[in-house]
C-alpha cells in the first residue's frame, strides 16, 4: 500500500444532507420542521417546557436546604495513613501536616481542610496535624501512643 492508495471505508464519510434547498432534495420548503410553530423557527431552545402542563421540575417536592457557603473538606482513612508509612511515602517521626500528605499524594487537594476518619488501624506512633477528625479517630491515634492536632474552624464540631 502507498500513500497516495489510502481511503476511507466505504460508509465512513457521508455527505451531509442540505435542507431548505428545493424540492427536488427530498428535504424542501419547510426542510423537516413541519408547518408553522415554535419548534419550525430558529433560535428556540424549550428544554423542560411541558407545553402548559406543570413542568415536572415544578410537580416534585422540594425537601431540604443547601447551605451556600458550606465546607467541604477532604476526608481520608487512618488505615491508608498507616499504609502510605509502611511504603515510606509519610515519615512517621515528624510531624504530619495536611502539606505533607497533599505530597505524598494520600490526598490529591486541600479544599477547604482535611479531615481525618477512623476506617482502619494505625500502629506507628504519629503526630497529626489536620483540620477536623472524628471522635474515634482521635482516640485511635492516642492508643497507637501518637498525637492528633485539629487548627481551624471543625475543631467544635470535630464528634460528627
Amino acid at each position: 500500500m502507498k500513500l497516495h492508495e489510502l481511503r476511507d471505508n466505504d460508509g465512513a464519510n457521508q455527505k451531509k444532507k442540505r435542507v431548505g434547498r428545493g424540492p427536488g432534495s427530498g428535504k424542501g420548503k419547510t426542510a423537516g420542521r413541519g408547518i408553522k410553530g415554535q419548534k419550525s423557527r430558529s433560535g428556540v431552545a424549550i428544554n423542560g417546557y411541558e407545553g402548559g402542563q406543570m413542568p415536572l421540575y415544578q410537580r416534585l417536592p422540594k425537601r431540604g436546604f443547601n447551605k451556600p457557603n458550606r465546607k467541604k473538606y477532604a476526608v481520608m482513612n487512618l488505615g491508608l495513613v498507616q499504609k502510605f508509612i509502611d511504603a515510606g511515602k509519610l515519615d512517621s517521626k515528624a510531624e504530619i501536616t495536611e502539606d505533607a500528605l497533599v505530597a505524598s499524594g494520600l490526598v490529591r487537594r486541600k479544599l477547604d481542610g482535611i479531615r481525618i476518619l477512623a476506617k482502619g488501624e494505625i500502629t506507628s506512633k504519629v503526630t497529626i496535624s489536620v483540620t477536623g477528625a472524628s471522635k474515634p479517630a482521635i482516640d485511635a491515634v492516642v492508643k497507637a501512643g501518637g498525637a492528633l492536632k485539629i487548627s481551624a474552624p471543625l475543631a467544635a464540631a470535630s464528634g460528627e
